[in-house]
């Protein structure tokens, strides 16, 4: 009798395979999945490795979900069931389940979160914190100015290379979830600022071994990894004087909504960000109070 791992391992080793996912995406499933099996083992007082296909009942998701509620946001926990719901599929298909685990189990309601995202002014004090006269603040720099031009994931940050740029049609190639390839416009200011910095690679790489095309690099020439970023951000959010601890991806949520500020229609939005469905990109039609009060004392016949 197949055991609940092994059908585990099965599904993650297709969906890495046969439907070529981003190893990013890879550990989220393995994780949340993971976690399934640990709740289902602690329930049947058996080692996870042990479980039969057999333990994975509605019984068991339901109380994989309401322990999950418990200590993980309402969007986590709606994460983690769709990735449930998947590899029970998975296991429907493969013959290994006969009853659906999942059926009529829907996902907990959403809280209605806006995205963290900067306002202008402060986006510009971020954009100005990091040093223009070191080699390092000049790739700080640039890798602010292209998140913020591009509206790119840390992700699609840190995995872009040199050839990527296109500066003739002002482009960018960028590689999103799903390993799915799209162009970006780039802005002059952004492309001034990957120029300044290029001109400092040597001195910033001074063993002289550089990964690679990679744009993005560190002192010791390898390419710089999501945490880097992050620790970056965190100092050039102490440098701009800014009151809140924010994440890279607040860089891509204020490009978003600076652009639906500006006029910019949703669906050119939807493109720019890679989104694969309008429904995501729509939570960036969020507009500030004093905005929308302007907007009603002008156009409402009764304002």
């Amino acid at each position: 009798m197949t055991t609940l791992q092994a059908a585990l391992d099965d599904f993650l080793r297709t969906l890495t395979v046969e439907e070529n996912i981003s190893p990013n995406t890879a550990r989220a499933y393995a994780a949340d999945l993971g976690q399934l099996l640990v709740s289902i083992a602690a329930r049947t007082s058996q080692a996870p490795e042990a479980l039969s296909c057999s333990a994975f009942d509605r019984d068991a998701v339901r109380a994989y979900l309401v322990e999950r509620l418990k200590a993980a946001r309402r969007s986590s926990v709606a994460r983690k069931l769709s990735a449930v719901k998947r590899f029970a599929r998975h296991l429907l298909q493969r013959g290994v389940l006969v009853l659906d685990p999942c059926a009529g189990i829907q996902a907990p309601r959403q809280d209605k979160v806006l995205p963290a995202h900067l306002s202008v002014d402060e986006m510009f004090r971020l954009l100005a914190a990091p040093a223009d006269d070191t080699p390092g603040g000049r790739r700080d720099r640039a890798l602010l100015e292209v998140t913020y031009s591009c509206g790119l994931r840390v992700s699609e940050l840190v995995g872009l290379d040199w050839q990527d740029l296109d500066e003739g049609l002002a482009v960018v190639r960028v590689r999103g979830k799903g390993r799915k390839e799209r162009l970006v416009p780039i802005g002059d200011v952004a492309v001034q600022a990957l120029h300044a910095y290029q001109a400092a690679l040597p001195r910033l790489c001074r063993r002289g071994v550089r990964a690679g095309d990679a744009m993005f690099l560190n002192q010791r020439g390898g390419r710089l990894t999501v945490r880097s970023v992050a620790r970056l951000v965190d100092v050039s959010t102490l440098r701009g004087g800014l009151a809140a601890k924010i994440s890279p991806h607040a860089l891509r949520h204020s490009f978003a909504t600076h652009l639906l500020s500006a006029g910019a229609d949703l669906r050119s939005i939807q493109e720019m960000l890679g989104h694969a469905s309008l429904s995501t990109t729509q939570r960036y039609t969020h507009i500030d109070l004093d905005q929308l009060m302007v907007a009603y004392d002008k156009a409402h016949p009764r304002a």
